[in-house]
C-alpha cells in the first residue's frame, strides 16, 4: 500500500466532548480534495471517553494511537509524528483554534521548498477571531520573546499548534528532541534547524478557545525548559 499525501496528528487528553467535531471537521474538509490521508488521535492516557470517541468514528482513515499514562502533549505529538506514514504531516490541536482550511497556506509554504511551515498569530495577514485573555496573550508576548532572544531570533510565535512538516522533517526534528511539555515544539523546531531544515512562518486565522489548558504553572515550567533547550543543544553542537 501506497504511503499516504497526509497525515494528521491530533494529541488527545481528555477531549471525548470535543473530539467527534473535531474529527467530522477534518474529515470534511480532506476527503473531498481526494488524496489519500490518515488522521492519528494520539490518546495521553485520558480518563474519559476519549480512546471510544474515535474508535466509533465512523470513518476508516482515523486512528486512534493509546497511551496509558499521560506524559504530556509533547510525548503525545512526537509518537504521533513518528507513527505517522503520510508524504507531509500536520500537527494540530483537538480544539482546531486553527481551521482546517487553512492547511493549503502551509501546504504552499512546502511547495517552495520549506520543508517546515508554522502557523502564526503575529504576522502581517494572521486573523486572530477570539483572542485570549489579556495576562495569558502579554504572557505569550515574553515568551516568545524568550524563544526569540535565546533560540530562534527570527521566529515570532512557535507556539501556535497548527505545523507542517515533510515526513523527513518530521523524523529529523521529533526523534531528535525530549520534552514532553509545553515547550516541546520550540525544541522540535530548533533541532530542526540545527539540521539545516528549512522553517516558513505563515499567518493563520486563530480563535482561542476559553477550555484550553495551559495554567500559571505550566507557564513558569516553559521559561525553563527554553534554558534547558539552549543548555542541552549548546552542548550537542559544542566540538570539545
Amino acid at each position: 500500500m501506497s504511503a499516504p499525501a497526509l497525515s494528521v496528528v491530533i494529541p488527545a487528553f481528555n477531549e471525548e466532548r470535543r473530539l467527534p467535531g473535531t474529527l467530522r471537521s477534518v474529515v470534511d474538509f480532506l476527503r473531498p480534495r481526494g488524496t489519500p490521508f490518515e488522521v492519528l488521535v494520539v490518546d495521553d492516557g485520558s480518563t474519559d471517553g476519549t480512546a471510544s470517541v474515535v474508535r466509533a468514528f465512523a470513518d476508516s482513515s482515523v486512528h486512534l494511537v493509546e497511551g496509558k499514562v499521560n506524559r504530556g502533549k509533547g510525548h503525545a505529538v512526537r509518537t504521533g509524528m513518528l507513527q505517522a506514514a503520510g508524504l507531509i504531516r500536520l500537527m494540530t490541536d483537538a480544539d482546531l483554534s486553527t481551521p482546517m482550511t487553512d492547511l493549503p497556506r502551509l501546504e504552499q509554504a512546502l511547495d517552495r521548498g520549506f520543508d517546515i511551515a508554522i502557523g502564526s498569530r503575529a504576522l502581517a495577514g494572521s486573523n486572530v477571531e477570539v483572542r485570549q485573555g489579556a495576562f495569558r496573550e502579554g504572557m505569550g508576548r515574553v515568551f516568545n520573546l524568550g524563544v526569540r532572544l535565546l533560540l530562534l531570533p527570527d521566529l515570532h510565535d512557535t507556539q501556535c499548534g497548527f505545523k507542517l512538516f515533510t515526513a523527513e522533517a518530521a523524523r529529523a526534528a521529533f526523534s531528535g528532541s525530549r520534552l514532553e511539555g509545553f515547550c516541546f515544539d520550540v525544541e522540535a523546531l530548533v533541532v530542526a534547524r540545527q539540521q539545516g531544515l528549512r522553517i516558513a512562518e505563515v499567518p493563520v486565522t486563530w480563535r482561542n478557545d476559553v477550555a484550553t489548558r495551559v495554567g500559571l504553572a505550566k507557564g513558569a515550567q516553559a521559561f525553563a525548559d527554553l534554558l534547558r533547550i539552549r543548555w542541552s543543544r549548546t552542548r550537542a553542537t559544542d566540538p570539545r
